[in-house]
């Protein structure tokens, strides 16, 4: 036995070494030619061809793992190599049992069985496992079924001697199978480990995360294994009351026909050859025993001529002469356990009919022996069938419908869910159909309100800009504009006379964020730097103020960079103050715009109290100033260029003799010209004043 089962285990790893070793040569060429699929299955048939010559003897039988060959090529690798390697194997098996003799019995069974085997690989390659690799668990169960359809194949080729099938089944059938089951498994784990497909253990993962098909696999699986079990428990049984009660009867009639004998002739000569004639026929054993000297009378193939019974064998018999079947270890038979009845005759003799244990139940162990067999494959049978029923009607039907729902989450409402196989899958259907209808026109009237209210907000933001560019007695050409990225900006500008009619207010900001909240802010902000700046406070002193009054309440942590300037129309003097605003670009009369790198105080609203900075420029007749925020220079095209404050100045300069309303919308058109199809991701504003 130690020896089978390091010989079968040596036999085991070869196999996985081989197919280490091809999987190594498969991975390497990307594509999968004809060529490399036939060289698979040869290299693999080759591998079943050795494991028939290397087979294991074991009981007078030859053990092999040949079977292991075309399963590895097809399940793991590709249908043709499987089906090739199952028809190497099984043609070249067939013919060593013609030309060597080696295993003629079985010759039929093991060829078919090989050849099957491939082609059962390629088809559960393509049709259950949609060409992926089965599971470590899946392959030893595949293997284990395949090599009982071997065991199962040697009985029904063999029915003119069943007997011997019978033997064979008996001996080999549990190493076999166990071997060459371990090896596809071992196969699959190296393979799966190589490819990087190797997930574990999983059968305790969370029912969540396991999907339906393999739920309803594992539920078949126990379902049909209680069902196998439960049958067969029930035709052991029956096959065992069966075969007591066959030969219960046998023993009765054949003790009732000598007794019948004895009492017609009252001659024991006569008897005792009667029973020499049927010793040995339908197994049975007829003892004639001298109840004075314990001498057996009659001849038998189990005890010498002459031999007696013992004291205590005397004992167990006479216990056992009411006519009722007994079963008794005799010492005359070593103690061999025997079934039988036995009787009285003429007060002298005792009559035994009786016939080995072991032969009464062999009828019954050869019956269960292939109902097993042909159960497993039945079982085996409908749960394929029924696990690709479930998955063609069941779980590729779900796959397709979540894939339609996945498409449709991703924001692609027209997708249409098709899946009409069942009235339950198309009920489903429908229903998801009209919900995504609904959702449509849920959507597109919530855009449509939503636009409206965007529109209307964008207009009371619009109407919150000054539009009228005209200053008391023409002191100043003075022109901005405002595009916003959406529909509603957070960049704001005005400009105002404070009370005395000779101070000009400049203010041009940036709202971090986009859209209403931003406007809001905006607003905010804008109300602020007016009501401060008709107070009187310089605009250092304003900025530190509507600081303060903006960091009040300010959750959502908004912040605004501005810049103002306060400008004397009398004597052109401008004092300045930007909280973490673009710089000015300053151009003097008859000269070139430059930038004014002025210093830069924090942005409002990011911190109470922060006192804020201010500087004076001095203006001249016919000087230039040109502010802005960052979604001018920030501005990108398609190639994520930003446009950059050189291009802002450059093309400043080339308008620089032009009007202030030429200047800003030349400015404008520059920038949609750079960005071209690229979207404007930033509010856009700028105020251009020529000082007269």
């Amino acid at each position: 036995m130690t020896d089978m089962i390091l010989k079968m285990s040596l036999s085991v790893v070869v196999f996985v070494a081989a197919t280490v070793v091809i999987w190594l040569i498969w991975r390497r060429f990307e594509k999968k030619t004809l060529w490399l699929k036939l060289l698979v299955g040869l290299l693999f048939g080759l591998c079943s061809v050795a494991a028939t010559h290397a087979g294991v003897d074991y009981g007078s039988m030859l053990l092999n793992v040949r079977d292991i060959g075309p399963l590895a090529a097809g399940l793991f690798f590709d249908p043709l190599s499987g089906i090739l390697a199952g028809i190497i194997g099984g043609v070249e098996r067939y013919l060593a049992a013609v030309w060597w003799d080696l295993g003629y019995f079985t010759r039929i069974a093991c060829s078919v069985s090989t050849c099957l085997a491939g082609f059962l690989a390629a088809a559960l390659h393509v049709w259950i496992y949609q060409k992926k690799r089965p599971s470590v668990i899946h392959s030893f169960f595949l293997g284990a079924v395949m090599e009982v359809f071997h065991m199962y194949a040697v009985i029904v080729t063999n029915r003119n001697d069943v007997t011997m099938a019978y033997y064979v089944v008996r001996t080999v059938s549990f190493p076999m199978i166990l071997f060459t089951a371990a090896g596809v498994a071992l196969c699959s784990a190296m393979v799966l480990r190589l490819s990087g497909e190797y997930e574990g253990f999983t059968v305790f993962r969370r029912q969540a995360e396991t999907p339906i098909f393999t739920q309803i696999q594992r539920w078949m699986l126990v379902v049909t294994a209680v069902v196998f079990c439960v049958n067969t428990w029930m035709t052991y049984r029956s096959q065992t009351r069966i075969a007591y009660e066959e030969v219960e009867t046998r023993l009765k009639i054949h003790a009732y026909e000598m007794e019948s004998i004895y009492e017609r002739t009252r001659s024991v000569s006569t008897l005792t050859q009667r029973l020499n004639d049927e010793n040995g026929r339908d197994d049975m054993l007829y003892l004639l025993v001298d109840r004075q000297t314990r001498e057996v009378l009659n001849r038998n193939e189990f005890m010498e001529d002459g031999a007696a019974f013992t004291v205590d064998d005397e004992f167990r018999i006479l216990n056992h002469l009411n006519g009722n079947p007994f079963t008794v270890h005799l010492d005359a038979f070593e103690r061999t356990e025997m079934m039988g009845v036995g009787s009285l005759l003429g007060n002298r003799y005792y009559l035994l009919s009786m016939t080995l244990s072991s032969m009464l139940y062999e009828n019954r162990d050869n019956m269960l022996t292939e109902s097993v067999l042909s159960d497993i494959l039945l079982f085996t049978t409908l749960y394929l069938l029924f696990a690709i029923l479930v998955d063609r009607m069941v779980s590729r039907k779900l796959t397709a419908v979540n894939e339609s729902l996945q498409r449709i989450t991703s924001g692609h409402l027209e997708e249409e869910v098709k899946v009409n196989s069942s009235s339950e899958f198309a009920s489903l259907s429908r229903d998801i159909n009209t919900t995504v209808t609904a959702l449509r026109g849920y959507i597109h009237a919530a855009e449509k309100r939503m636009e409206e209210e965007l529109r209307l907000a964008a207009s009371i933001q619009e109407a919150a800009l000054p539009r009228n560019f005209s200053l008391p007695g023409d002191a100043a050409d003075l022109y901005a504009l405002m595009t916003p990225a959406r529909h509603v900006g957070g960049d704001f500008y005005d400009f105002f006379y404070l009370d005395d009619r000779k101070t000009l207010v400049l203010v041009i900001a940036d709202v971090s964020g986009k859209g209403i909240p931003a406007a809001l802010f905006m607003m905010r902000a804008k109300t602020a730097i007016k009501n401060k700046a008709n107070q009187g406070m310089n605009p250092g002193e304003l900025l530190a103020a509507v600081n303060n009054i903006l960091c009040e309440g300010n959750d959502a942590e908004m912040f605004v960079t501005v810049w103002l300037g306060m400008i004397d129309m009398d004597t052109g003097i401008m004092r300045c103050a930007n909280a973490g605003h673009e710089y000015p670009v300053l151009a003097p009369a008859g000269g070139d715009y430059a930038l004014v790198k002025d210093r830069h105080g924090m942005v409002l609203a990011a911190m109470e109290g922060i006192p804020m900075r201010e500087y004076t420029l001095e203006l001249h007749h016919g000087d230039r100033l040109f502010v802005y925020t960052d979604g001018v220079p920030e501005a990108i095209n398609v190639k994520e260029e930003a446009y950059g404050a050189e291009r802002l100045v450059k093309k400043l300069n080339e308008m620089k003799d032009h009007s202030q309303e030429e200047i800003l919308k030349a400015e404008l058109q520059d920038i949609r010209d750079f960005a071209g199809e690229a979207e404007q991701f930033d509010d856009i504003t700028m105020i251009g004043l020529t000082f007269r």
